[in-house]
């Protein structure tokens, strides 16, 4: 088992900080790096795969440094966001390029192991321009995957594919935790780490906000307090009698109508239609105004 440190690590880019104090470790099994847009995920990737050097404290793959040192790189695998494929290859061309890269010394059959892992095999000699993003996707990680690698590191790898690529990669990246590997992937989207990891890591605004169990984190989640813009046939009216409910921890009232802020999203929901039923109000418009990503991360910071 090879695990992946980071100890008080910073970057800044001239008065720019992306990331700003974060410590973790990674083992054997998968991890989900979490966070909106911008939060600075793809900046801790390419650190861990010695792309970019801390500005400040320290990041080690296997206990020595990730940064100039190229022997890193027999223990990572690296799949970026941005793709680096070229169009006149095939898959199994482009994955027999990293095999010899690699200097393995059986490159071919490294090549279509890899291939067949990702179920590439049958238009692994077509042209990866041909390709959609989804199998362009599946032949990166091939390639990333050719040299067996102890650690490997994923930077939103599920962009482009569709349900049935998106379920396989899943049950295959579980494979590879289950054998012992440490496996790292970036995503914005809940529900991907939600199927995949049960532990996550969470990045805002490049400081790490969460660590732990995912069902624990997402709860957090589930419970911050909530604001929705309500309009009704009597805002006023409405406003008195939702001060009774439980959930509404505050009311406010202007001419575009209530902000009503809840410590419950189920059952706040759930008690407005029948409170305005009561009062003989009509609840022309309900919408939540905090749901956006940033929002739902931000709250961690605070708690």
């Amino acid at each position: 088992m090879t695990n992946v440190e980071l100890r008080g690590v910073s970057r800044w880019y001239g008065n720019v900080v992306a990331v700003n104090d974060i410590t973790m470790t990674l083992g054997a099994g998968v991890t989900g790096l979490l966070g909106p847009n911008g939060a600075g995920k793809t900046t801790v990737l390419h650190m861990m795969a010695g792309f970019l050097s801390p500005s400040r404290g320290a990041v080690t793959v296997g206990g020595t440094p990730s940064w100039r040192n190229p022997a890193v790189y027999r223990q990572i695998g690296l799949v970026t966001e941005r793709e680096a494929v070229h169009g006149f290859l095939s898959a199994y061309e482009f994955v027999l390029a990293s095999a010899k890269l690699h200097k393995l010394d059986e490159p071919e059959a490294a090549a279509r192991r890899a291939i067949e892992l990702v179920e590439m095999t049958d238009v692994q000699d077509r042209r990866i321009a041909t390709y959609s993003k989804g199998m362009r996707q599946r032949t990166r990680v091939a390639a990333a995957l050719v040299h067996d690698p102890e650690v490997l590191l994923l930077d939103e790898p599920f962009n482009g594919m569709d349900p049935r690529q998106r379920l396989h990669m899943m049950e295959l990246l579980h494979a590879l935790g289950g054998q012992g590997r440490t496996i790292l992937f970036s995503s914005h989207i809940l529900e991907e780490v939600e199927q995949l990891s049960g532990t996550v890591q969470v990045i805002v605004a490049g400081r790490l906000a969460a660590s732990g169990d995912f069902r624990t984190i997402r709860r957090l989640m589930t419970n911050r307090p909530h604001v929705f813009a309500v309009q009704s046939t009597d805002d006023r009216a409405l406003a008195v009698a939702l001060m009774a409910e439980a959930s509404v921890t505050g009311v406010e009232i202007d001419r575009a109508g209530l902000t009503v802020r809840a410590g419950d999203y189920g059952s706040f929901t759930r008690a407005l239609p029948k409170i305005a039923l009561r009062a003989g109000i009509r609840v022309r418009r309900l919408l939540p105004s905090d749901e956006s990503l940033e929002s739902v991360f931000s709250y961690l910071v605070e708690v």
